[in-house]
């Protein structure tokens, strides 16, 4: 079963995305990988030099392990997954593909594997597309504070087609 495939007008289990989400991933090749995680590398020469290294680091990394975690995850998810803000995340995503069809057909392999994974860390594992300590200019990060994710960006990027901050958990960090 694909992604596309979920008839989101019925109840969707956690477990029964993160079965979706397992066959997706297993579909992707270290050719794709390794493409894409040269596609955010070259991406990053636009981040500011201070904390390049620093994003590069946690980016990649959580992009290389996001596949293996979704492939590997063991674990056994209760619940159901919200679909009204799936549908909305699909949407997003589609609208999303559709522009890197267009414009960018180069990053298609990229754009894959960057969807698996803000599906899998937003609706099986309840956490924020960008990883606890990714940094953002002026020294801010993404946190952690008594059960809730803050993202210094939110507010700025979430009408933005381009980003998933409109689908993202993590609340505006009300220290920025």
């Amino acid at each position: 079963m694909k992604i596309e495939d979920l008839d989101l007008s019925e109840n969707i289990s956690k477990q029964k995305l993160l079965d979706v989400l397992k066959s997706e991933a297993d579909k992707v090749h270290v050719i794709d990988i390794m493409f894409a995680c040269s596609h955010l590398k070259e991406e990053s020469k636009y981040v500011q030099a201070s904390y390049r290294k620093e994003y590069d680091r946690i980016y990649i990394e959580s992009f290389l392990l996001g596949i293996k975690k979704i492939r590997e995850d063991k674990n056994s998810y209760q619940g159901f997954v919200d679909t009204r803000e799936l549908k909305k995340a699909f949407k997003t995503l589609k609208s999303q593909e559709t522009r890197v069809k267009t414009d960018y057909p180069q990053h298609l392999r990229f754009f894959r594997i960057y969807r698996l994974i803000t599906i899998y860390t937003t609706f099986v594992r309840d956490q924020p597309v960008h990883p606890v300590g990714m940094p953002f200019p002026g020294g801010f990060k993404i946190k952690y504070e008594n059960g809730t994710y803050y993202c210094p960006v939110k507010e700025n990027q979430k009408d933005n087609p381009g980003a998933v901050c409109g689908i993202c958990i993590a609340e505006q960090d009300k220290d920025v």
